[in-house]
């Protein structure tokens, strides 16, 4: 299932933030990518994710920023006063000017600075591990958003599915007359293209019947649906069974179709071969 999340922060001088990006997938898939020494972070928050998720392909990505630069600056009192006191004491030759607080100032040592570029790794670990207990749900809220919005198109798809596999059971094709018509008018056209042996007459008779009859594939077609309405009620990871419930439904889709004999029962098979396509590309969607 598709979604998106993402959680920022700022410790101490650094900004970060996670982003994970989540798209259909037959399995899990977790991809990283994270700053150099960020490695067990970085495992940690995929350990997470693949606890949370069933399917689905992840990017997950996290980005820190630190400042050029954020001096600090600091005057070094204690040594600046006995500069003071030291000039202070020291008789001025004539000619020289008598030090003054800039001069003093520009002595090495007394104004010290200092880059501020790094935060604490512990407070950086803890809020690292927060942000991503905030991802992780974020997007699992984002996935279920989409989830309440598919289950009411896969219900619409199932419900469409019962309705044509209803209309192949009623269809008047299927009706013991026409099937007697049908053969009858077969076993005709076959008596008339020469003489047969009765018997081997029968045995053909026999076998177009079978062949023609679809009371299996209308059984299993009305288990399986069964079975997808049974998931879809139960809830939960269901996605990899409701993707094989929806290759079994379209292999008796298509065994409905090749079996039909009249016209009406191969558009029912027709269009319920379209829509069980329909169902089974929404399925990749369900976690």
């Amino acid at each position: 299932m598709t979604g998106f999340a993402r959680a920022a922060g700022t410790t101490g001088p650094v900004q970060w933030a996670w982003e994970v990006r989540s798209v259909n997938g037959r399995g899990l898939d977790v991809r990283l990518r994270v700053p150099n020494g960020c490695d067990a972070i970085g495992e940690a928050a995929r350990a997470a994710l693949q606890k949370a998720l069933a399917r689905g392909q992840c990017q997950l990505a996290l980005t820190l920023t630190k400042p050029e630069t954020a001096a600090r600056v600091r005057i070094n009192e204690a040594l600046l006063a006995s500069l003071a006191q030291a000039v202070a004491r020291v008789p001025v030759p004539e000619g020289l000017a008598r030090a003054t607080m800039d001069g003093l100032l520009g002595i090495r040592g007394v104004v010290e600075s200092e880059a501020e570029t790094s935060a604490d790794p512990d407070a950086l670990a803890r809020d690292l591990a927060d942000g991503v207990g905030r991802l992780v749900a974020d997007l699992v809220e984002a996935r279920r958003a989409e989830g309440r919005q598919l289950a009411a198109v896969v219900a619409g798809q199932v419900a469409r599915m019962e309705v044509l596999t209803r209309a192949a059971e009623e269809c008047p094709a299927r009706k013991p007359d026409a099937i007697r018509a049908k053969l009858a008018a077969a076993v005709a056209a076959l008596a008339e293209a020469g003489a047969l042996d009765p018997e081997r007459l029968h045995q053909e008779a026999v076998l177009m019947a079978a062949k023609a009859d679809v009371c299996e594939e209308l059984d299993r077609l009305r288990a399986h649906l069964a079975a997808v309405s049974d998931l879809l009620a139960a809830g939960g990871a269901v996605g990899r069974r409701l993707d094989f419930l929806a290759q079994e439904l379209g292999r008796e889709a298509n065994t409905l179709c090749a079996k039909a004999s009249d016209v009406a029962l191969s558009r029912i098979g027709l269009d319920l071969k379209a829509v069980v396509e329909q169902f089974r590309e929404q399925v990749q969607n369900v976690e």
